[in-house]
């Protein structure tokens, strides 16, 4: 539970740091401000069989790896963003507790297509509400649907509109 809370802190750190970058890239009133000294650097996730979890974040969700620096078959790192990764570290053995509230979130501009290959991987999806196989559709029209990697974390994806 302490690991959740510890994620759950991060994610929101990170998206309070990035709607103040984006606040402040807005406002900017002068050249002499300061420009933004801190940003994501990597979220890691502590998977139980490394070579499941690498195939799925490559195959599934379609990222890219890059090389990491330790070389001792217990890490995978993926690109996520401009500077940002994603680290993989084998050796969990308990179980993780995510719920949904407590996910990585991609967005794509092939939303249909990766719906498809949910399908043809027969890896279940669903709505916000838990409905098996539903899309949600956000008021500002965004389509968006919720599954979990090997491990059982959560994982949002939007459409990229």
């Amino acid at each position: 539970m302490k690991k959740i809370s510890i994620f759950l802190a991060v994610l929101a750190l990170i998206s309070l740091q990035s709607q103040a970058q984006k606040k402040s890239e807005m406002n900017k009133t002068s050249a002499s401000e300061p420009a933004t000294t801190i940003r994501i650097n990597h979220l890691a996730l502590y998977v139980a069989d490394l070579n499941a979890s690498t195939s799925f974040y490559q195959n599934i969700i379609g990222l890219k790896t890059i090389p990491e620096p330790f070389k001792d078959g217990k890490h995978t790192w993926f690109s996520i963003g401009d500077k940002a990764h994603l680290h993989l570290i084998a050796g969990r053995v308990d179980e993780p507790v995510p719920t949904k509230n407590t996910h990585l979130c991609f967005s794509t501009s092939k939303f249909d297509d990766l719906i498809s290959k949910l399908k043809d991987k027969q890896i279940a999806f669903e709505d916000w509400a838990g409905t098996s196989g539903g899309i949600t559709k956000r008021v500002d029209g965004i389509r968006q649907i919720w599954f979990r990697d090997p491990d059982g974390y959560w994982i949002e994806v939007n459409d990229d509109h």
